[in-house]
């Protein structure tokens, strides 16, 4: 569901549009308030509706559940959350400040329409077979929200901000063949029935293709300010996965019964650790509205560079010159 975090983002690209009414009130200015807040309602609405068509429709209804998929997806879905949840918040905080609340309203009013967000989407996993009302999402929502607040009121300003990118995966031309050996097939049929064959569906889902990444601005943590380190270099720390194939092993019945399976030696499914450089956008300066806006967006994806990846399945270190 990390889709969810472009929502505030098409909002702040569009505050930025001009050097007069989109750029940032001194003070607050009630009718840009009551745009914020309504746009964000509405969004909010137009988003439940969505998901209840896009994701529960298809899945009967049960009365609420807890779940607990702690160690599904290599918890991929939980650096998930903590992403999105600090994302939402964070762009909402930013629209804050556009309508000239001060640093702290506008904080609040990000951190509650992000606990808003967040958590109506567990409770409808509360209430579908398919899923289930999970604790850890909910940690893990709060931890994202609770690092935006912690920085901006220690330091007003994110030092340490949360990145997302992904890749397309190629996946091997195995044949697996059913464990009662009537019939056979690929780990890719697999993979596009899990995460879906169409390139958007495959960024977004693909669990085997993203890494959450933790960005570090160095300059910020220095006390030498004239450093000649320049203000918009940061250092990353990612966090991915590999060979995903089920949610907690890599077993599946496909729709006429078959049964699947693949072994850790051949495929294992490994949690990976990367180390990078990355660009901190918003410290990049522009008079220009407009680009700040379109920075301000742009700083919530992880910008391309040489990495170095170590997995949990042991086999070294591993470069890459360019790593997304």
């Amino acid at each position: 569901m990390l889709f969810l975090v472009t929502i505030p983002m098409g909002s702040l690209s569009i505050q930025a549009q001009s050097s007069g009414f989109f750029a940032p009130a001194d003070s607050l200015n009630k009718a840009r308030s009551y745009t914020l807040v309504g746009g964000t309602s509405v969004g909010y609405v137009a988003t439940m509706i969505g998901l209840n068509a896009a994701w529960y429709a298809d899945f009967d209804r049960s009365r609420f559940h807890f779940f607990n998929d702690w160690g599904e997806w290599n918890d991929m879905d939980k650096a998930g959350h903590f992403y999105a949840a600090y994302n939402e918040s964070l762009l909402l905080f930013y629209g804050g400040r556009w309508a000239g609340m001060s640093r702290k309203r506008a904080l609040w009013m990000g951190v509650g329409f992000g606990t808003l967000f967040q958590t109506s989407i567990e409770v409808m996993d509360g209430f579908s077979t398919k899923w289930g009302f999970s604790v850890g999402d909910i940690a893990f929502n709060t931890g994202g929200m609770a690092l935006l607040a912690a920085q901006e009121l220690a330091w007003q300003e994110q030092r340490i901000t949360l990145k997302f990118s992904a890749h397309p995966v190629k996946y091997p031309g195995t044949i697996l063949r059913s464990t009662n050996g009537e019939t056979t097939t690929t780990l890719q049929s697999r993979a596009d029935d899990l995460y879906g064959e169409k390139f958007y569906e495959t960024f977004l889902k693909d669990y085997n293709g993203q890494t959450i990444w933790a960005s570090v601005n160095i300059r910020s943590f220095m006390k030498n300010k004239n450093s000649k380190i320049p203000a918009w270099l940061n250092v990353a720390v990612g966090y991915g996965a590999d060979n995903l194939l089920g949610g907690f092993a890599n077993t599946w019945t496909d729709e006429n019964g078959h049964r699947f399976t693949t072994t850790e030696i051949d495929f294992p499914r490994r949690r990976q650790f990367y180390l990078s450089l990355d660009i901190d956008f918003t410290r990049i300066k522009s008079k220009s509205p407009f680009i700040k806006g379109l920075l301000i967006c742009l700083n919530a994806l992880k910008f391309p560079a040489p990495s170095l990846e170590w997995n949990s399945h042991g086999g070294g270190f591993r470069f890459y010159p360019v790593y997304f």
